[in-house]
C-alpha cells in the first residue's frame, strides 16, 4: 500500500503494519452524510422529541405512532448516500485482517459503503424485532403503516433500536468491548464521546496500550486522553489521513 498524507500521523505506518485496529464513529459521519440528528428542530415530529417516543413506554402506550415516526424517520434516511468517511472505512475494513467497526449509527451507511465487520451498538433502523421471540428481520419499508407490523408468530414488531431505558444487546456490547481489549490502534470519528457505554471504550482501548486518535471538529471529553487530535469534517480528515483516494 502507497501513503500519501498531509498530516503529521502515526496511522499510515501503523495500518502498513497491519496493527489490530478499532474504528468508532458516532453521529457526526452520517451528519456529513445529510443525516438527521433528531435533536432540536430537524428531530421534532408532530411537535413531539425523540424522547417521547423512544422509549419502551411510548410504544406500549402507543406503539403505531412510534411505528409512524420511525417510518418518517427511514424516509429521511433512505434518500441519504454514504460519504467519503464511510467509503474511507470500508476501505481499512478490506485493507486489514484485524478490523472492526464500531458505531452508534443505525443508518447502515456503513454496510452500503461496503463496511463487512461492523458492530451497531445501537441498533438498526432498517431492521424490526419481534416484542414476544426476539428475532430480528430486515423491513426496508418506509410507508406510515395503517397497523402495527406483526410477526409471521402474531406478536408485534418494534424497530431494533436501542431505545431510552434499554441496556445494549449483550452480545453486541461484548463483542465491541472485547474489540477495545485487543486494539493497538484506535480511531474515534465523529462521536461526542459522551454517550455511555460507547464513550468508555476508547478509554478502555488507551488502558490497555492502543494508539489512539480523535477525528473531532470540536473537543470532546475524550481528547486529552487521545495520543493525536484531528480538528476537521471526517469526510475531509479520515480520507486524508489514511491517504484513501476514491475510485473516479
Amino acid at each position: 500500500m502507497e501513503y500519501r498524507t498531509p498530516f503529521a500521523s502515526r496511522i499510515p505506518e501503523m495500518v502498513r503494519a497491519r496493527k489490530r485496529t478499532v474504528l468508532l464513529t458516532g453521529a457526526g459521519v452520517s451528519a456529513e452524510s445529510g443525516v438527521p440528528t433528531f435533536r432540536g428542530p430537524d428531530g421534532l415530529w408532530r411537535g413531539r422529541r425523540p424522547e417521547e417516543l423512544a422509549t419502551p413506554e411510548a410504544f406500549a402506550r402507543d406503539p403505531l405512532a412510534v411505528w409512524a415516526w420511525y417510518q418518517w424517520r427511514r424516509e429521511r434516511v433512505a434518500a441519504c448516500a454514504p460519504n467519503p468517511a464511510h467509503h474511507a472505512c470500508a476501505w481499512l475494513d478490506r485493507q486489514l485482517p484485524e478490523f472492526q467497526l464500531i458505531t452508534q449509527n443505525v443508518d447502515a451507511l456503513h454496510q452500503a459503503a461496503g463496511s463487512r465487520r461492523v458492530l451497531e451498538l445501537h441498533g438498526c433502523i432498517w431492521k424490526a424485532r419481534c416484542t414476544r421471540e426476539g428475532t430480528v428481520q430486515e423491513d426496508r419499508a418506509t410507508a406510515i403503516p395503517e397497523s402495527v407490523p406483526r410477526c409471521g408468530c402474531g406478536a408485534a414488531l418494534r424497530p431494533h433500536i436501542v431505545w431510552f431505558g434499554e441496556p445494549l444487546d449483550g452480545g453486541v456490547l461484548a463483542a465491541a468491548t472485547a474489540a477495545a481489549r485487543t486494539a493497538e490502534l484506535m480511531l474515534v470519528v465523529g462521536t461526542s464521546a459522551v454517550v455511555e457505554p460507547a464513550a468508555s471504550l476508547p478509554r478502555l482501548a488507551r488502558q490497555v496500550g492502543a494508539y489512539v486518535v480523535e477525528l473531532n471538529p470540536e473537543e470532546t471529553p475524550l481528547s486529552a486522553l487521545c495520543h493525536e487530535v484531528h480538528r476537521g469534517p471526517a469526510a475531509e480528515l479520515l480520507p486524508a489521513l489514511l491517504g484513501y483516494e476514491a475510485a473516479p
